[in-house]
Protein backbone atom coordinates (compact mmCIF):
# COMPACT_ATOMS: atom_id res chain seq x y z
CA UNK A 1 0.00 0.00 0.00
CA UNK A 2 1.18 3.57 -1.01
CA UNK A 3 1.74 5.95 2.08
CA UNK A 4 0.83 9.90 1.51
CA UNK A 5 4.19 10.85 2.53
CA UNK A 6 5.46 8.94 -0.28
CA UNK A 7 2.82 10.34 -2.80
CA UNK A 8 4.13 13.76 -1.28
CA UNK A 9 7.35 13.27 -1.74
CA UNK A 10 7.12 12.31 -5.49
CA UNK A 11 4.68 15.43 -5.84
CA UNK A 12 7.10 17.74 -4.93
CA UNK A 13 9.69 16.10 -7.71
CA UNK A 14 7.26 17.27 -10.39
CA UNK A 15 8.17 21.01 -11.35
CA UNK A 16 5.74 23.29 -12.45
CA UNK A 17 7.26 24.06 -16.21
CA UNK A 18 7.17 27.86 -16.40
CA UNK A 19 7.56 28.66 -12.52
CA UNK A 20 10.27 26.16 -12.00
CA UNK A 21 8.72 25.32 -8.42
CA UNK A 22 7.29 21.87 -7.84
CA UNK A 23 3.87 21.68 -7.50
CA UNK A 24 3.13 20.81 -3.88
CA UNK A 25 4.57 24.03 -2.88
CA UNK A 26 2.76 25.94 -5.20
CA UNK A 27 -0.30 24.28 -3.75
CA UNK A 28 -1.43 22.61 -7.26
CA UNK A 29 -2.30 20.00 -5.15
CA UNK A 30 -5.87 20.13 -3.26
CA UNK A 31 -6.52 17.03 -2.03
CA UNK A 32 -4.90 13.63 -1.84
CA UNK A 33 -6.72 10.23 -1.20
CA UNK A 34 -5.65 7.28 -0.92
CA UNK A 35 -8.09 3.77 -1.08
CA UNK A 36 -5.89 0.60 -0.97
CA UNK A 37 -3.30 0.93 -3.66
CA UNK A 38 -5.35 3.90 -6.02
CA UNK A 39 -4.49 7.43 -5.33
CA UNK A 40 -6.93 9.83 -5.97
CA UNK A 41 -5.71 13.34 -6.39
CA UNK A 42 -7.15 16.87 -6.80
CA UNK A 43 -5.28 18.98 -8.69
CA UNK A 44 -5.46 22.87 -10.21
CA UNK A 45 -3.18 24.51 -12.75
CA UNK A 46 -2.02 27.81 -12.12
CA UNK A 47 -4.70 28.99 -15.45
CA UNK A 48 -7.37 26.37 -16.81
CA UNK A 49 -5.29 27.43 -19.93
CA UNK A 50 -2.43 26.50 -19.18
CA UNK A 51 -0.61 24.69 -22.07
CA UNK A 52 1.56 22.42 -20.26
CA UNK A 53 -1.28 21.03 -18.55
CA UNK A 54 -1.77 17.34 -19.92
CA UNK A 55 2.33 16.77 -19.78
CA UNK A 56 2.11 18.15 -16.31
CA UNK A 57 -0.77 15.68 -15.52
CA UNK A 58 1.19 12.82 -17.15
CA UNK A 59 4.03 13.36 -15.29
CA UNK A 60 2.25 13.77 -11.87
CA UNK A 61 0.66 10.18 -12.94
CA UNK A 62 4.01 8.82 -13.50
CA UNK A 63 5.48 10.12 -10.37
CA UNK A 64 2.86 8.99 -8.16
CA UNK A 65 3.03 5.50 -9.71
CA UNK A 66 6.39 5.35 -9.13
CA UNK A 67 5.55 6.03 -5.89
CA UNK A 68 3.71 2.40 -5.47
CA UNK A 69 0.51 3.40 -6.60
CA UNK A 70 -1.33 1.16 -9.02
CA UNK A 71 -3.74 3.30 -10.14
CA UNK A 72 -4.10 7.33 -10.08
CA UNK A 73 -7.09 9.60 -10.41
CA UNK A 74 -6.38 12.91 -11.54
CA UNK A 75 -9.41 15.40 -11.03
CA UNK A 76 -8.47 18.83 -12.28
CA UNK A 77 -10.80 21.35 -10.34
CA UNK A 78 -10.88 25.39 -10.82
CA UNK A 79 -12.51 26.41 -7.87
CA UNK A 80 -11.81 28.56 -6.05
CA UNK A 81 -9.30 29.93 -9.35
CA UNK A 82 -5.01 29.62 -8.19
CA UNK A 83 -3.41 32.42 -6.03
CA UNK A 84 0.61 32.39 -5.43
CA UNK A 85 0.14 31.71 -1.49
CA UNK A 86 2.43 34.07 0.43
CA UNK A 87 5.68 31.99 0.52
CA UNK A 88 5.19 31.47 -2.90
CA UNK A 89 5.27 34.80 -3.59
CA UNK A 90 8.22 35.43 -1.60
CA UNK A 91 10.36 32.56 -3.46
CA UNK A 92 8.91 34.78 -7.10
CA UNK A 93 10.19 38.07 -5.31
CA UNK A 94 6.35 39.05 -5.65
CA UNK A 95 6.20 40.92 -2.26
Amino acid sequence: MVEKEDVIKALKGVEDPELKIDIYTLELVRDIQIEGDTVKLKITLTTPACPYGPALISEIETAVKDSGAKAVDIELVFSPPWEPPQHVKEMLGLT
